[in-house]
């Protein structure tokens, strides 16, 4: 049987061969081999699922043979055009008043790689190629065709070589205009290398792209990010693969709300607070342990790749070698290349981890620690390490997308957790602002070590005044969520995070957070059961509520009203006696609270620790006496209550 797929795919080769066999040399001079270019992505990265500017992998063009040209010939150009399945979102810098051109770069020959090397690449031509200084193209839109930087055929070294047709160093740099999905660099010379061993290489580089939601679903790794390479233009280009694996997509986050201690996961309630034991700030009074985790080394990044010159918040940093792998949120960073404030391939700042807090009950504060812990709330922060160290570092810093001029702005402790015990501080801690029972706290990674998959760890500490009187602090349930940052709606909209933009910060990420419960204020209440109470046939039934939250043993005291709820046989509305002072008893007869009533009365009493006594006779006590203890019932009120210092009492 004739295998037809590989029937297809040799005509398929011939005709690729035949086409470029056929193909027109750029010049029109003599060929001693028909140009051929080959585009590649040597190294494809991780692309984090949750990314909306994601730098791809480099894609070099790399282009041999060709006709020669006679000197001071025009050189041609053509237009290269990236397409990916997503937007581009690379810087917009509006270089040479062209709104859309950006920090996208497409590089000739690898210029300055020599110089930025120190000189330890030796080039085919001295002055040419690795070892020429980094040269702008001021006139992105048309490139180097006519009215634009147009280069001339020249000859070093016996090799061809381009020159400015205007004089001076011949550009070498161009900036690409993004459209949508498409990044384009307009009017690039193509000067064929003609020598046998040599090439013409086109790197281009610091495109960005928009990957959240690109995941699929399949498994981790394997969704692939494809760029489509084409060549248009008055030169006839051909090239080899031009569909080439840029990246690929994968989920580059996973968050873990733990408790306290560290010990395990956060129970889905959270952490249980009574509203009625003031919560002063102390190791009692860590709610959780928030977790972070890079799924794969180099999810977590710092703004700058740090060097014994600069650390990993450099605003100027030296990351300007041609197809050099830096593990930071900035790329191929080109001061030469810059507009509306920004320079072509820096970042604004490092990874940004974020916790939303959300449903903050009033009356409660929350803190976090300034960096991140070694082990749980009672462990300290983090120590600062080198610039050059990859040790695991994070710090709070205030704003989720808006850096100063060094692209951070730290946060300091304002107080510290106190160790009840030692009486030492342990965590640096600040406060998170709110805003209408909400508040944000943004930590920045400013080290990291590429080769390892990290987990930053943060704590979270509360402080409240207790006053039941007041209602305060009120019950309720807080949440959080966990993600990068930033993040939409604020400080921009899902569409425009998710396409270039000239004045948005770099890097953006999509939410992909869950709301988990983190801490919740329970009403203190004790609920008392009388299971027989009369005022008929010639008895009454007194009845006692103690409030025992005064005791020898140190419990804090509360006050608060009791709620008598009424079934039997006929219907008592409920009634509300007065605050019940700690370490008093209040007393009232059924003749006066529910005249005429016989059944079993519930008393709801907003404080811990009601006791009831009732006592049943006829009148004067003649005939008939007995008395007996009310029933605390569970009413899970105090369900979560793990922060009370009472062990040998309990309200339920």
């Amino acid at each position: 049987m004739v295998d037809f797929r590989r029937w297809i795919t040799a005509l398929a080769v011939l005709a690729l061969f035949v086409g470029l066999a056929g193909a027109q040399v750029p010049g029109g001079g003599s060929a001693n081999s028909a140009l051929s270019c080959t585009a590649t992505v040597a190294v494809p990265p991780a692309l984090r699922v949750e990314g909306m500017t994601e730098v791809i992998g480099d894609i070099l063009i790399s282009c041999s043979g060709g006709g020669a040209l006679v000197a001071g010939a025009t050189i041609p150009t053509a237009n290269i055009t990236v397409s990916l399945g997503t937007s581009v979102t690379s810087r917009l810098l509006g270089i040479g008043g062209v709104a859309n051109a950006s920090e996208a770069l497409l590089i000739i020959d690898e210029a300055g790689a020599s110089v930025a090397k120190g000189g330890t690449l030796v080039p085919l031509v001295a002055g040419y190629g690795p070892d020429a200084p980094q040269t702008l193209c001021g006139t992105p839109s048309v490139g180097a065709g006519l009215g634009g930087c147009a280069e001339v055929a020249g000859t070093a070294g016996g090799l061809p070589v381009a020159v400015a047709a205007a004089g001076g160093q011949a550009a070498n740099v161009f900036s690409g205009l993004v459209s949508g999905n498409q990044v384009t660099f307009e009017g690039i010379p193509i000067l064929a290398p003609v020598s046998a061993g040599t090439q013409r290489t086109f790197r281009i580089t610091n495109v960005r792209a928009n990957v959240s939601g690109l995941g699929g679903g399949g498994l981790a790794g394997t969704q692939q990010l494809l760029a489509s390479i084409s060549i248009s233009g008055s030169t006839s280009v051909p090239i080899n693969n031009p569909v080439q694996i840029a990246g690929f997509v994968q989920a580059g986050l996973t968050t873990v709300l733990r408790n306290a201690q560290n010990s395990g996961n956060l129970s889905s309630s959270g952490a249980g607070f009574n509203q009625c034991n003031t919560a002063s700030l102390g190791l009692s009074t860590g709610v959780a342990v928030l977790q972070f985790t890079e799924n794969f080394g180099t999810a977590f990044k710092t703004r700058v790749q740090p060097t014994a010159g600069y650390n990993g918040q450099s605003g100027s940093p030296t990351q300007n070698v041609p197809g050099q792998i830096y593990n930071s949120e900035s790329n191929f960073v080109f001061t030469g290349a810059n507009g509306n404030g920004y320079v072509a391939g820096l970042a604004d700042y490092g990874t940004r981890l974020k916790a939303v807090f959300n449903s903050i009950p009033a009356g409660v504060h929350i803190y976090v620690s300034v960096t991140n812990i070694a082990t749980n709330t009672a462990s300290p922060n983090t120590a600062a390490p080198a610039q050059t160290s990859t040790s695991s570092y994070a710090v709070l810093v205030s704003s989720e997308a808006a850096p100063d001029a060094n692209g951070f702005v730290p946060v300091a402790a304002v107080t510290n957790s106190v160790n009840p015990v030692s009486g030492t501080n342990t965590t640096g801690l600040a406060e998170v602002p709110q805003s209408g029972g909400s508040g944000t706290a943004v930590w920045e990674v400013i080290n990291t070590n590429p080769n390892l998959q990290e987990t930053f760890q943060f704590t979270v500490f509360t402080s409240y005044s207790a006053s039941v009187a007041t209602n305060s602090p009120a019950p309720g349930t807080a949440t959080v969520n966990l993600s990068y940052a930033p993040t939409p709606p604020v400080p921009f909209s899902t569409t425009t995070g998710a396409a270039a933009s000239g004045s948005l910060t770099i890097p953006r990420f999509a939410d992909t957070s869950q709301t988990k419960n983190l801490l919740a204020i329970s009403i203190c209440q004790t609920l008392l059961l009388f299971p027989f109470v009369t005022n008929e046939s010639g008895f009454d039934t007194g009845i006692a509520i103690a409030n025992t939250s005064q005791d020898p043993i140190g419990t804090a005291t509360q006050a608060g009203t009791c709620t008598l709820n009424w079934y039997g046989d006929k219907v008592i509305p409920p009634t509300t006696v007065p605050s019940i002072a700690a370490g008093t008893v209040y007393t009232t007869l059924a003749s006066t609270s529910a005249a005429g009533f016989q059944g079993y009365m519930f008393a709801l009493c907003n404080f811990q620790f009601a006791h009831g006594f009732a006592f049943i006779s006829d009148l004067g006590a003649r005939q008939l006496a007995m008395g007996y203890l009310a029933l605390v019932i569970n009413n899970n009120s105090n369900s979560n209550n793990r922060n009370t210092t009472i062990t040998t009492e309990s309200a339920n």
